[in-house]
Parts: structure tokens; sequence; C-alpha cells
């Protein structure tokens, strides 16, 4: 074999092995078989990990003479740890969904709206001393003012 055959295998050896061929194990019934996640060990003491959701009761004490006439109202909050939070309460027997969020350049102030499927709403103005405990007025779309205390 004369040099230039040699040196054209040689540079075609790798192009061929390197040729985006895969085989994949296949189930008896042909699904693939994935392999399983990666578990990451945990953080070492001391070093901080992302913080988990934290579930927070709120309760709503009337603040105005329609808000009395429903009276006191209870809900949860997930306070996400980003500055972003989920919130859910029933009022006058409608579902109301929504979120938190906080407000720019300002770590514990915050706004929160809600709606329910029958398009009663509430927007809130809510002040977090700490990233489990705050308070806030919430005004309904029917005119009720509400003061909530969320966290323990």
């Amino acid at each position: 074999m004369n040099a230039r055959k040699r040196l054209a295998v040689a540079l075609a050896l790798p192009a061929i092995a390197l040729s985006g061929c895969y085989v994949v194990p296949v189930a008896p019934d042909g699904t693939p078989v994935l392999p399983a996640p990666v578990a990451y060990p945990a953080p070492p003491p001391g070093v901080a990990g992302p913080a988990a959701p934290a579930v927070m009761q709120a309760r709503l004490y009337p603040a105005n003479d329609i808000a009395s006439r429903t009276g006191a109202l209870s809900g949860t909050v997930t306070n996400m740890m980003t500055g972003k939070g989920r919130l859910q309460l029933t009022y006058k027997g409608e579902m109301l969904v929504g979120e938190a969020t906080r407000v720019a350049n300002d770590e514990r102030s915050g706004v929160a709206s809600a709606v329910g499927s029958s398009g009663t709403y509430m927007s809130c103005e809510y002040q977090m001393r700490t990233p489990l405990q705050g308070t806030g007025i919430c005004t309904f779309s029917d005119g009720a003012r509400y003061q909530v205390h969320v966290g323990g």
C-alpha cells in the first residue's frame, strides 16, 4: 500500500467510527431502556442549597362592612423562595387561585392576585417581615377589604 492510500485510510477511520450510529437498548416490548436518573449528592454541611418551598397559612380578617358579612377567611400561600408564591382560598364558595410576586428592588414588599372560575377576583399588597411571616391588605371584586396575616 502506498503512502497516499495509508493516509486516506488513516483519516477515514475516525470519521467512520464517529459517524453518529448509536445503539439503544430496548425492552422486550420495544420501548427504549433509559438509564436511571443521576442522584446528585446533598450539599456538604454548611453549604446552603436552594431553599425548599414553604407552605404557610393565610388568615384574612374583615376590614369593612362588606367583608364583615362574610367573616374571616383562611387560605394557603406557598412561598417558592424565589420572590414568587402561589396562593389559594375559598371566598363565598368559590376557589380563588393566584400568585404573589415581590416588588422589584424591595425584598419585603409584594403584590398578589387571585381569580375564581366565576370571575371573582382579589388583589393584595403585603409586607413580609421574614420569608415565613407577613401582613397586608386584600380587596375583593365586590368591594370587601380584608387585613391579611401570613405565616405564624
